[in-house]
């Protein structure tokens, strides 16, 4: 439930609700806008709302009929905006985050980066421990590619994400990224997603294969349950009957989730299409619909890459993208 407390309540009633709830077993969860505050009361237990109208300061009482609460507009009316090193998603500003599916060596990961850097990039991606569907294929350098994306990353300060695969992994992690990211296969891996709700650093969150939006966001709430709440929602394409494309991109999730959900979603057109010729239209795309990101895949020399060379821009290819999305957002009173 939501506890609506009072314009200017004090200091020392939102303690005594706070307190209230949590002595029968619910966690409170506050959210402050510019003229009000709401906690949010979330737990198992049954409790009679009148008892808690009667407080010093509420307003009202709120039950939310939806399965996730923290994620829901109602909860939180204003955009979650979650700047990453100068980075921001959400309320306006689209992220851009960009860069291979795989490190590789210092030498790719540097020359990608430095071009990345040149066109204004301030977001690294890379993946160090990859899911692969096949046990022969390319499983990544595991700590040692994280160190490399780091290193690269500070060459040219710039912001790293990489995929997390397990909970053990999370302390690596910490160490090396600024975003830790959920793939698709691990979207309602649920120890997992506890134990990133513990940590304070920015989620990113992939929709899974076939998961409908209501999972995507139970599985943003099992995050942001545990206390976290820097949740960035990515659309990355989901598996349909259709085999031209690698998934079918589901643009009308970017309106839905942004209706119902406070928190920003970004978009994977490399991903979703698995076709280099495919990014430019579905990234025009995503900006038009109104995603607050895009993370896309470019490589220094797609022709050679360890792994989905298929879906990597080249780096010309990806700065002429770029200009294009920053006109295209300047007309729909966005900016990158």
């Amino acid at each position: 439930m939501l506890i609506v407390m009072q314009p200017n309540v004090s200091e020392e009633n939102i303690k005594k609700v706070i307190d209230y709830i949590k002595q029968r077993g619910f966690d409170a969860h506050i959210s402050k806008g510019e003229d009000h505050t709401v906690i949010g009361a979330v737990g198992r237990k049954v409790i009679d709302k009148r008892d808690i109208e009667l407080l010093d300061g509420v307003k009202e009482v709120i039950r939310i009929s939806s399965p996730y609460k923290l994620v829901s507009r109602v909860f939180q009316k204003e955009d979650t905006v979650i700047d990453v090193k100068g980075v921001k998603f959400g309320g306006g500003h689209i992220g851009m985050i960009a860069g291979p599916c795989t490190v590789e060596t210092y030498d790719q990961m540097d020359a990608t980066a430095a071009k990345l850097s040149k066109y204004g990039v301030k977001m690294l991606r890379g993946g160090a421990f990859k899911p692969r569907t096949s046990p022969y294929a390319f499983q990544g350098l595991g700590e040692e590619g994280l160190k490399i994306l780091k290193e690269v990353a500070d060459k040219y300060n710039m912001a790293v994400t990489s995929e997390v695969m397990e909970v053990s992994q999370i302390p690596m992690f910490l160490k090396y990224v600024d975003i830790l990211q959920v793939g698709a296969r691990n979207m309602q891996n649920f120890n997992l997603l506890k134990s990133l709700g513990e940590i304070r650093k920015p989620v990113l969150l992939k929709r899974g294969l076939s998961a409908t939006i209501e999972e995507w966001l139970m599985s943003a709430e099992y995050i942001m349950a545990g206390g976290n709440r820097q949740v960035i929602l990515c659309e990355r394409g989901i598996r349909t009957f259709e085999h031209i494309t690698r998934n079918t991109l589901d643009i009308s999730a970017i309106p839905v989730v942004q209706k119902i959900s406070h928190l920003p979603i970004i978009v994977d057109p490399s991903h979703a299409t698995g076709l280099r010729d495919k990014i430019a239209p579905m990234s025009k795309a995503a900006v038009a619909a109104g995603a607050d990101g895009l993370i896309i895949e470019v490589h220094n020399s797609p022709d050679t890459a360890v792994c989905d060379g298929a879906q990597s821009l080249y780096p010309e290819q990806f700065g002429e993208l770029y200009e294009e999305l920053k006109a295209l957002a300047s007309v729909i009173k966005k900016s990158f």
